[in-house]
């Protein structure tokens, strides 16, 4: 069984959204997401400064399956990037929803109504078991 953590948002594309500032959220992918792809060896980064669509890729993630876009789950600008995947990419199989974040994004326009769109914890719980 998936782990989703409590407290945060979801995509129905099984990224995760998580607030850490008054404005900004940091975003990875889900215990899901990387069950499914399997092994990663590979994480394309947006660049620092770029501007996101909600629900728009943003990079890329690869695994010895296959080859996956990553979306942004809000629209905003990177703040910041998680450098450790470049040479660590597997932290996002270990541990995804912490040192295996993907990016950081200042959000355009409210933060509050940004992260009502997306899915809760147990909205998003449900969506897994009816993947399976």
């Amino acid at each position: 069984m998936s782990e989703v953590k409590a407290g945060l948002r979801y995509t129905e594309e099984h990224e995760w959204a998580e607030k850490i500032g008054a404005t900004s959220v940091r975003i990875g992918i889900t215990d899901f997401a990387q069950h499914q792809l399997g092994d990663i060896v590979f994480v394309e980064l947006p660049k620092l400064g770029a501007k996101l669509e909600a629900h728009a890729p943003m990079g890329t993630i690869e695994s010895v399956k296959t080859v996956s876009d990553l979306f942004s789950p809000v629209a905003g600008t990177v703040t910041k990037v998680n450098e450790a995947l470049l040479d660590s990419p597997e932290l996002v199989n270990s541990e995804p929803y912490s040192a295996g974040w993907i990016v950081e994004v200042e959000i355009d326009g409210e933060i509050g109504q940004a992260l009502e769109s997306l899915l809760t914890a147990e909205a998003y719980g449900e969506f897994v078991a009816s993947q399976d």
